[in-house]
């Protein structure tokens, strides 16, 4: 019987789910790379053999083009075990300048009702327990409705 890592696993080793298995490449990449530099990666993606990644600032451009050639040479010298399906030749970095979309904060509104049940209903229950919930009830729809 298979536990559900070995399931998870097998899952996206079908061809169906090749999408998946480049981004746990690109995430096990980018967690290699220092803090500082990984603070400026919107996103990546793999293309024609060539991982690129989408800076959202043209200081991480400059970060990234110093160390392109440290970053290569690691992934040449030891390749990360989920980027064995994923062949990467080259690394290329760019910058977008489209604008971030910023947080909406949501305002929330309490809407209040009038109450439209008036309490004058008969309760012919046979449970005690059930006849006085019922009982409780229709006192406090009475009461909201004197006020």
């Amino acid at each position: 019987m298979k536990n559900a890592t070995q399931i998870i696993t097998s899952l996206q080793n079908k061809p169906q789910f090749s999408k998946l298995s480049k981004f746990k490449c690109i995430q096990r990449i980018q967690s290699m790379f220092m803090p500082t530099f990984t603070r400026f990666v919107k996103f990546a993606y793999i293309q024609n053999n060539t991982l690129f990644f989408v800076l959202n600032h043209n200081a991480g451009k400059q970060e990234f083009n110093n160390n392109v050639q440290n970053i290569k040479s690691a992934l040449n010298f030891h390749m990360p075990s989920e980027c064995s399906e994923t062949l990467v030749e080259d690394i290329k970095a760019f910058v977008t300048h489209s604008p971030q979309k910023k947080k909406i904060e949501k305002k929330v509104v309490k809407q209040s009702y009038i109450e439209r049940a008036s309490g004058k209903v008969e309760v012919n229950i046979h449970d005690e327990k059930l006849n006085t919930l019922v009982k409780s009830i229709q006192n406090i729809i009475k009461a909201k409705n004197e006020s």
